[in-house]
């Protein structure tokens, strides 16, 4: 849902098509940020950082779910070093 408004806005508000929208949501949503593409009106450069800070957390929670899922705790890593050391 994400990916479809940011690349639907991305498409009408600066014009570009729909691969190269996509292509940027999915880029700034990663934080890889190539640059070859970039927002030139004020407007899109506000949604792009919005933009950009929601896609951190969006994964951070993906993330999380996925650390959930698994089961890890989020001390499971020193106890296991723990217990390797220990024999």
């Amino acid at each position: 849902i994400v990916i479809g408004i940011g690349a639907v806005l991305y498409h009408w508000l600066e014009g570009w098509g729909w691969l190269d929208s996509f292509y940027f949501v999915v880029i700034t949503l990663t934080t890889i940020g190539y640059g070859d593409l970039h927002p030139t009106t004020p407007v899109t450069k506000i949604i792009t950082i919005f933009y950009g800070l929601n896609g951190i957390i969006l994964l951070l929670m993906l993330f999380d779910v996925i650390r959930t899922l698994r089961g890890w705790e989020l001390g499971d890593t020193a106890k296991d070093a723990k217990d390797q050391v220990d024999g």
